[in-house]
Parts: C-alpha cells; structure tokens; sequence
C-alpha cells in the first residue's frame, strides 16, 4: 500500500517500512566484520564526499580499505581525554627525518606523543604536504565546493565531523591524505599522484592513545581532473593492545622512542 508522508501518521509508516534497509554507505551496527581478528567496535563505509568520526580506544586496530581505488582518506586526530592536543604534522615529518609516510612510521602530537602507529601499507601513496581541500579550491576545479551540494570539500567535512565531540571551526588541523600521494622533486615542485590506482589497496594503523578520528573522504586539493572523482571508503576498528615495550616500531629509533616514552607518561598518571 501507498503511502502518503505529508501528514504524521504516514511518515510514521514510511519510515517503519525503511527498517533493515541497507545502502552503500552506512555504519554497520553492532559493528561486526568478518574478517576482523578482534572484537569489532567500527565498521563503516564512507561515501564519495562523505565524513566520518569516531572515538577510538588505546591500542585499537584502524583498518582503511581504498575499494574502489580512487579513495582520498583525510584525516585528523585529537586526544579523546585532552581534545587541545592533536596531530602535528610538521613534526610527525621533522622528528622521523623524512616525508613520506608508510609502515613503520609514527604519527605524532603537538606535545610529542605517538598517537598512532602504521603497522601495514600496501598503498604506498600518501600525502602530508597539501592538507585539505576546501570551499574556494572545489569551486576552481568543479565550479561549487558547497558543504551541502554535489561536490563538497573536506575542510567543511571535517567542520561536521568535529562537531560531533564539541569541537569548532579553530580545531580544524593540518592533515594527513591517505591514498593520495604527494612527492617532492628535486627543484621543490610537488608531483601529485591521483590515480585512480588498484582495487582494496589497505592501510593498517594502531592507536596509541585515546583517539577523536575524524575522515573526509573528498577528492584530493591537487586532484585536478574534471570530474568529482572519488570512490567509498572501508573503516575497522577492532581492540587489542598498544605498542608492547618491545614492539620494533617504538624501539626503531632513538626519537620515536621518546615519543613512546612521552605517550607512556600520560597514561601512567
């Protein structure tokens, strides 16, 4: 039977009717996936143009899936118990010696802490030069970057996802680009490489704190081709353990060691 949705009754019905539907892009809840090693607590595909933010406890597995290959993962991060502390990107690059990003690497807080660790990629393109795209950059390549219409930008994004732990406009930081790869030539130009590249390239990160993650899945600032091009995003999220004093990512260096060290002490108060 039809239904009409101008009056209560009816949207009443409308919406009971959509129960158990499933789209593309949703939460999965309760969390489960099945081939997660441990207990699940975030599971969620992220739309073309869409955002995500969750909190995620100490010594959690963040697993990111590029499904389709043209996924851009921005991402902040805050200290879930001390929002003021965030990631440093700067520092995350100086501290390690290098910059560019992949296994084995730290990231870093503006108090030098490891708030997250890489422990797999099999991407090997990401950036921590551009940060974001934003309303005037969108508007250049795609003729509107509104938040709200067909191609919004990932600044305005995260805008949304900060919002949801009571954070504002001032608490939206550099990011980190996952997917989306960034090199610097010899004479300082930037070569963006965009793709589109191979499907269910993976990204697997420990956290090493108690994190705020927020992603916008938007396209690339330096992703200049015509069309909105961007494809889903897979996040997990599963519990286990932080770095164990012997992890070989905390002992590897002299400087991420005490970043380890550092992130240690808060958590032994």
């Amino acid at each position: 039977m039809t239904t009409s949705t101008a009056d209560p009754s009816g949207a009443r019905e409308h919406a009971r009717a959509m129960a158990g539907t499933r789209v593309e892009a949703m939460p999965t809840l309760p969390a489960a996936a099945a081939d997660a090693p441990g207990t699940v607590t975030w599971e969620e595909t992220i739309a073309a143009g869409g955002y995500a933010s969750r909190r995620v406890a100490r010594g959690s597995r963040l697993r990111l899936i590029d499904l389709a290959g043209d996924a851009c993962a921005s991402m902040l991060l805050f200290n879930a118990e001390m929002p003021t502390e965030r990631l440093n990107v700067a520092d995350t690059l100086k501290v390690q010696w290098n910059g560019y990003l992949g296994a084995g690497r730290l990231l870093l807080s503006d108090l030098g802490r490891v708030m997250m660790s890489i422990l797999e990629d099999d991407a090997g393109t990401h950036d921590a030069f551009c940060g974001a795209s934003n309303e005037a950059s969108n508007a250049r390549t795609y003729g509107s970057g509104k938040n709200y219409g067909s191609q919004p930008n990932a600044r305005d994004r995260f805008m949304l996802g900060v919002a949801k732990h009571g954070l504002g406009r001032k608490d939206v930081h550099p990011c980190i680009n996952w997917f989306k790869g960034v090199r610097v030539a010899e004479d300082g130009t930037t070569e963006p490489q965009i793709g589109p590249f191979a499907v269910g390239r993976t990204l697997l990160l420990r956290a090493e704190m108690e994190l705020i993650v927020v992603i916008a899945n938007c396209p690339h600032v330096l992703d200049t081709r015509p069309g909105y091009a961007v494809t889903p995003l897979r996040a997990t999220a599963w519990r286990g353990d932080p770095a164990a004093a012997d992890d070989a990512i905390r002992t590897a260096t002299p400087e991420g060691l005490r970043a380890f060290l550092n992130t240690d002490d808060l958590y032994a108060r």
